[in-house]
């Protein structure tokens, strides 16, 4: 029998991941590699120790990130150059490179990805063949539902084990270094809240409500809530929640997709939804927003973007994360996502940026990973899964300390 979460493991089957016949027979030749990372490196640098023992300084022609990384076998940068950060994670799952702490060597290749530029990406047959993969889970009406039950459906008690009391599954916003992850999770939820001016008259949609932590924040606040999830173990969870609260009356949680909801709301909140629903379907989500909303209705978005630059290279293949762990997945273009809110007329306000927040959310999300782990509240899962888990909540961690990707909150209004 499988071990939980063994569908992530092998979700990789559809995409290629470097290092077949031909890669193997070429390997001492991609050593040239390391030249064209060396040259490209304009902040920060690699401390490299190479297989067969010998050491090198790459880059540093510029202070930033100085991670320490040992390559095991030449397939690591095989598998780099030809299906990009896919590769370099099934290097490293099969010890073909290691490194005591990775987050750093992510923070550099995020913060020098525009000199970088195609070095860590698919490139030829492998980008065609990965971007298909992830067009088979384009987020349609249909594959939505499989895409969030793959993610989110692992079990309420494995998020449990590492998500703050709360089980809110997205960036805290820290207002002290001393904040605790509870109190910087309260913190995001009421930034949200208050941007839509939260009363006792208010009717409140959220789209993606997750374990139900903001819908019961809102309802204490007095607000109606309606909350929409794909995921029935979230919705399993937030309504045995709101039964604990006594708060049956003023929630009401349904398993649902945005596009199939019809109802006008003086409110809408959508916490880290938006990266689930795919480039394709932003219009459709967007047109949500526009038909729910009452006039003079505001809505608060929390998303995560990638740069604007990076964008379209991003776009053209698929990542580690949609491969793995975000089947369908997609971040933000912020400039075009705003253009298609405008054309919908709903303005664009006060728009704020914690992305170093969210890093130190994955950070303390780590810890209480592997004080989980270490515990034996995660048995069920295997040493491979943990393995992956880990190197998810890493590369996002580097991901946003090199300043690559960010994730905001902003407040739209219907006019």
């Amino acid at each position: 029998m499988a071990s939980r979460g063994s569908h992530l493991l092998t979700a990789d089957r559809s995409f290629v991941t470097g290092a077949g016949l031909l890669g193997r027979l070429a390997a001492p030749a991609f050593a040239r590699i390391l030249d064209q990372l060396h040259q490209r490196l304009r902040e920060g640098g690699i401390h490299g120790t190479l297989p067969d023992g010998s050491t090198r300084r790459i880059g540093f022609h510029a202070p930033g990130p100085e991670p320490v990384v040992t390559l095991h076998s030449w397939l690591a940068l095989v598998r780099l150059a030809t299906s990009g950060s896919v590769g370099w994670y099934k290097a490293w799952a099969r010890g073909e490179w290691s490194a005591a702490d990775p987050v750093p060597l992510f923070d550099l290749f995020m913060r020098n990805a525009a000199s970088l530029r195609g070095t860590a990406r698919a490139k030829g047959p492998f980008r065609l063949v990965n971007w298909l993969a992830h067009q088979w889970r384009d987020n349609g009406p249909g594959q939505a539902r499989r895409n969030i039950a793959a993610h989110y459906d692992l079990g309420n008690d494995f998020y449990a084990a590492w998500l703050d009391p709360g089980m809110s599954y997205s960036s805290a916003l820290f207002r002290s270094p001393a904040d605790s992850l509870e109190q910087a999770q309260d913190a995001k939820i009421d930034a949200i809240l208050d941007r839509l001016a939260i009363t006792r008259e208010t009717s409140l949609l959220e789209i993606g409500c997750g374990w139900g932590s903001l819908a019961i924040r809102a309802a204490r606040r007095g607000a109606q809530v309606t909350g929409l999830t794909l995921s029935t173990e979230q919705k399993s969870w937030a309504e045995a929640r709101i039964r604990t609260e006594g708060l049956q009356d003023r929630i009401t949680i349904l398993l649902e997709d945005y596009r199939d909801h019809h109802g006008t709301y003086d409110a809408l909140a959508s916490v880290e939804m938006v990266e689930a629903v795919g480039q394709r379907w932003w219009p459709a989500y967007l047109d949500t927003i526009a038909r729910t909303l009452r006039p003079g209705g505001r809505a608060a978005l929390q998303y995560i973007s990638i740069r604007p630059e990076l964008f379209d290279a991003y776009a053209a293949s698929a990542d580690f994360i949609q491969t793995y762990i975000f089947p369908g997945g997609m971040l933000l273009n912020e400039p075009r996502f705003r253009a298609l809110a405008e054309q919908r007329s709903l303005g664009w306000h006060e728009p704020h940026a914690f992305g170093l927040d969210y890093a130190e959310t994955l950070r303390l999300w780590r810890e209480r990973y592997d004080a989980s782990v270490k515990a034996g509240r995660l048995d069920d899962f295997s040493p491979e899964f943990h393995d992956l888990w880990r190197y998810y909540l890493m590369y996002c961690e580097g991901g946003f300390r090199g300043g690559g990707i960010d994730v905001t909150q902003v407040t739209l209004t219907k006019a």
